[in-house]
């Protein structure tokens, strides 16, 4: 028995300093955890402050009716943006002018060729012919971008403007 004592007082210093390490490791983890707790508990406190079981039930009820509601409203928001859409391509959205004297001897450039399109290139060009006995009017269909009849020459560059091939002058 001898043998044991003089072998516990040998390594007591050194189970003494390891319990002590253990025990001072172990104070670290309880604090670290106490702080952790704290901050849980005053985020939670925020959280339900003024409020008790029904009322959060209420809010929450609330909340999904209004999230609902939102998606009914995007839902409608996407129809209207498709119909704007569909008429926005078929509104007439590009043109060109050229205005011309079409007779030499009557002054002024009173004769036009007007070519109006939508974003498809479909639409028309009317063409207008001041002349001494009056003015004449004269539409052509155009159908993406082109026409089953001959046009003249400023009818094709009301055309040519409009499809964007020539730019406008000022």
């Amino acid at each position: 028995m001898g043998n044991i004592s003089t072998m516990i007082e040998q390594f007591l210093p050194a189970l003494l300093l390891i319990s002590l390490l253990v025990s001072l490791l172990a104070l670290l983890f309880a604090l670290r955890a106490e702080s952790k707790y704290k901050k849980l508990y005053r985020q939670y406190d925020y959280f339900m402050r003024g409020k008790d079981a029904e009322t959060l039930e209420d809010y929450f009820i609330e909340l999904q009716r209004h999230v609902e509601k939102s998606e009914d409203l995007l839902e409608d928001q996407r129809e209207m943006l498709k119909v704007l859409h569909n008429n926005n391509r078929i509104a007439f959205q590009k043109s060109g002018l050229i205005r011309y004297n079409a007779y030499s001897g009557l002054g002024g450039n009173l004769s036009f060729a007007l070519a109006i399109l939508n974003y498809d290139n479909t639409g028309f060009v009317m063409n207008s012919v001041h002349a001494k006995e009056g003015s004449f009017l004269y539409i052509k269909e155009v159908v993406e971008g082109s026409t089953s009849v001959e046009l003249g020459a400023e009818e094709k560059l009301a055309l040519e403007e409009a499809l964007g091939y020539r730019r406008k002058k000022d």
